[in-house]
């Protein structure tokens, strides 16, 4: 029988929404948002990102990604600049204060990470870890499912 509160979704979700309340009330005297510290963390990771390859690592919409951005460019947090080898490609990285930021969230991050496992199996969270991301993964599979379902729905109009 179908459980909604048993339901992998659902628990997942669950799971997620209290740890960007809690996060995000941890972090508000920062004065940054839960998305902006995605986005410094993502690229305190990996810098020299495109707008739509960070939008992607962050799970936000492009066009939300872009307001983003431009709101942190105004705090100083991040920078733009265009690529030498192909001028229509924008980089975007952490400026000197930014970078100090995110240095100074990471630990608070860690802290929460440290407080989600602790009732894990010492290899567990590996193991977790890896499941969750072959779930996102395939996930992927259910893409043509929705496009085919969704011209379906317009032919009808």
């Amino acid at each position: 029988m179908y459980r909604l509160t048993n339901s992998l979704p659902y628990l997942l979700n669950r799971v997620g929404v209290r740890m960007g309340e809690l996060f995000s009330r941890r972090i508000a005297g920062y004065d940054v948002t839960l998305p902006m510290y995605r986005v410094m963390a993502a690229l305190w990771q990996q810098g020299d990102q495109r707008l739509g390859d960070l939008a992607d690592m962050t799970s936000l919409e492009i066009s939300t990604a872009s307001r983003l951005i431009g709101a942190m460019k105004r705090k100083g947090l991040v920078s733009r600049r265009r690529l030498e080898d192909n001028a229509r490609t924008v980089a975007i990285n952490l400026t000197a204060k930014g970078e100090a930021l995110v240095e100074e969230l990471i630990p608070i991050a860690m802290r929460f990470e440290e407080v989600a496992i602790r009732s894990l199996p010492k290899d567990g969270l590996a193991n977790l870890k890896s499941v969750l991301a072959q779930v996102y993964t395939d996930l992927g599979s259910l893409e043509p499912e929705i496009v085919e379902a969704e011209r379906r729905r317009k032919a009808r109009r």
